[in-house]
This record gives C-alpha cells, structure tokens and sequence, in this order.
C-alpha cells in the first residue's frame, strides 16, 4: 500500500512572477484555496499518511503557513470567527502529517527525491508536482488502483500538442495492458520533436520505487545542469523494472504559468 508522498515545492516559480518575487507560488490562491491545498487534499483521499515536502531557504514562506499557530491563536481568542477556527483547523490537519527537507541549490527535481531518501520506508512512494492541478478525478488514487493491480511503478500520461513536445518527459509505449495502462521502454526528458517516440507525457504524479535513490545517487547534471528524475526511471526500465503509463481521467491544469493560473482559477470556480 503507498502510504507516503513527496512534493518538490523548492522551485522558484518565475513563470509566475512578478507574484512569485514576494509570494511562493503554491500558496497563491485558486479560487480561494491555496493551490498546495488541493495537492494535499488529493494525497489524504488517496490515503496517504505521511507527505514531504521539500522546500528551500527562499520558500520558508510554505512552512511558515503550516506553523502559525500563535498566529490564529491569538486571533481565535480575540474574534471567535468560525470561519477562521474551520481553517486552523483544517491546517492542524495537514501539520501531522507533513515533513520538511531542503533543496537549497537547483539541481533538478531527481535530486529533489533524493533529499527525501531517508524518510522512505516502503517498498513504492507517491510523487506529486505542485504545478500540475488534476480535478474533476483523484488521478493518486486512480494511480494506485493501478499499482497494485500490477504490482510495479505508475505514471501520469496524457497526449500532448506535438509543438510542446519539447517541454515533457516523452514515452515509449510497447504494450496496451488495458484500455488506460501501458507499459513503457523509454521515456525521455524534453526531447525535441524528431526524436520524441510519441506524444504521450509524463504528467506531475509518480509511484515510483525505494530502489530509484540508488540510481539518482549515481547520476551527473543532464540537460540543463540538472538530475532528471527521467534518466533515473530510465536506468530502472534497462534493468526491467516496470513501469507503466496511466491515462487519467479529469482535467488537467498547469497552474505553472501565469495564463494557466489564471485558466486553473476559471476552471475551478467553476465546479
């Protein structure tokens, strides 16, 4: 059973700015409700337990939110709101069940999960990218349905506008396993649209295994400087680890950018 979660939140989100110079990016609000809250939300009805986020010196901001608490204390015991004793609360919630590490250079998202390494106990852990918002359905939850039907590691995939090829993590697929799962030989980070084997990406949701870490341990800065959580699930995949490709259902959202915050805001006030 997956039981644990990660998300990598050290990123400094300059798609977004000039909101992201004073604000870190996943507490702007969506209709209301700070875009980090539907992430967890997902995670805690997909039943996950314990979630890490990993965050930098320059995102204190997001652990500073889950640990206000003298903050509403003081204004409970001034006030009385309902409202504002319904969000402490709802806060005191998440609080149990998550954990900070820190990313403090920009090294990539493969090295974002290997700070996590010594907070993994299971066999297979969840991964979750902030900026990537999938309503209408639980895409974790769906994800580790699939898991355990199969018994190996599952991605998010959606069919992607072969112009923005460039800008995913691309899949082979090589088998239909059913009408949403695919098994997968190859995925490949940011291919340019000669080389992409589909259009088929990886969207922000991962289970991925506890063996990954060893992988990520031994890997050098790839495209862009960075470790690609890609080329590590692809050194797995060599050695016959499966992995599989899930259309999920809903709709998805890139809350990443300025015009697809302002869409994520539209599209959820609307449900």
């Amino acid at each position: 059973m997956i039981k644990q979660a990660i998300i990598p939140l050290a990123g400094l989100g300059t798609r977004l700015l000039p909101l992201t110079s004073v604000f870190a990016k996943e507490l702007l609000p969506i209709n209301g409700k700070p875009g980090i809250e539907y992430i967890l939300d997902e995670c805690i009805e997909a039943g996950i337990k314990e979630i890490v986020f990993i965050i930098s010196k320059k995102k204190e901001m997001i652990k500073n939110y889950f640990n206000n608490d003298k903050f509403y204390k003081d204004i409970i015991k001034k006030k009385k709101d309902p409202r504002i004793i319904k969000e402490y609360k709802k806060i005191l919630k998440y609080k149990k069940i998550i954990k900070f590490v820190y990313q403090n250079k920009p090294l990539g998202t493969g090295d974002a999960v290997l700070k996590t390494k010594n907070y993994i106990k299971d066999k297979y852990f969840l991964m979750l990218l902030p900026d990537d918002l999938i309503i209408k359905y639980n895409c974790s939850k769906s994800m580790i349905d699939v898991h355990k039907r199969y018994n190996s590691s599952v991605m998010a995939s959606m069919t992607v506008n072969k112009k923005t090829i460039s800008r995913w993590g691309v899949y082979k697929l090589i088998k239909k396993l059913d009408k949403k799962n695919f098994l997968i030989n190859d995925v490949i980070e940011k291919p340019s649209l000669n080389k992409a084997p589909s259009n088929k990406a990886v969207i922000g949701r991962y289970i991925l295994p506890k063996k990954i870490f060893s992988k990520l341990q031994k890997l050098t800065p790839g495209k862009g400087g960075e470790i690609h959580i890609t080329d590590a699930i692809q050194l797995l995949i060599n050695e016959n680890e499966k992995f599989i490709a899930h259309n999920f259902s809903g709709k998805y959202l890139d809350c990443g950018s300025m015009q697809g915050y302002i869409k994520s805001n539209f599209e959820i006030s609307k449900l």
